[in-house]
């Protein structure tokens, strides 16, 4: 096949005008865990599975709701060790902007400078592009934002969406029951309502992960707080 002739190289163009590397970290980002993110009139909802193979795994080891400042959290779809150099770098451009102009990052501007270092490895030789899409919230200027990042280093804000495993019927799913009224409360269970959709077996709180965001700041849901939603869950 002709494509395969660009299919290793980062840097070259398809002639089809596609950069084929981004189109497999994509295709990786689309075999992840489900990811949603819901904007409510008051809060923003960041959910998760985050299922593991063997029951001998301790689910409460590593997490995919992250915090990276006191006011934003981040969830991905896809490869997880991308992912938490990603966290890490978010984390040190948070502190580098508290620093320099001693107030917290918007979150708007956390979102460029990571989707630039996304972007940075689609065009560098002897890399290759992340394998992961984030959902980024915040709450800034006494209001929400939730933004989604690709591989390819583009980035969009929504007001509620989906990604990974899924996404088509889980972005359907969003369309009908999305309203702009919607409270914190029941972001939550439309969240969790919508991992419901595509989710293979029991789904209980080890092996779903939960955030909110809202002007006390960000928080990741514990189990506990998760059953508890999942009780009123039909």
């Amino acid at each position: 096949m002709a494509s395969e002739r660009y299919s290793f190289s980062l840097t070259t163009f398809s002639p089809s005008g596609k950069l084929v590397q981004i189109e497999y970290a994509l295709a990786a980002v689309a075999a992840g865990g489900t990811s949603v993110g819901i904007k409510a009139s008051n809060g923003i909802v960041i959910a998760t599975e985050n299922k593991h193979k063997s029951i001998l795994y301790d689910e409460h080891s590593v997490n995919k709701v992250e915090m990276i400042t006191g006011h934003i959290g981040m969830v991905y779809s896809g490869m997880g060790p991308d992912y938490r150099l990603l966290v890490t770098q978010a984390r040190k451009m948070a502190q580098q902007y508290y620093l320099m102009y001693h107030e917290p990052i918007p979150t708007a501007q956390l979102v460029q400078r990571v989707a630039t270092v996304m972007q940075e490895y689609t065009q560098s030789g002897g890399v290759r592009p992340f394998g992961v899409s984030l959902l980024i919230c915040g709450w800034d200027n006494d209001r929400p934002y939730l933004f989604q990042c690709d591989p390819s280093g583009a980035y969009f804000a929504w007001k509620a969406t989906a990604m990974g495993k899924n996404f088509n019927n889980g972005k359907t799913f969003l369309e009908k029951r999305y309203t702009e009224e919607l409270e914190l409360d029941d972001a939550v269970h439309t969240a969790i309502l919508t991992l419901k959709e595509g989710f293979e077996g029991q789904m209980t709180e080890d092996n779903i992960e939960v955030g909110i965001c809202d002007a006390s700041g960000f928080r990741r849901l514990e189990p506990a707080h998760v059953k508890d939603y999942l009780a009123n869950i039909p």
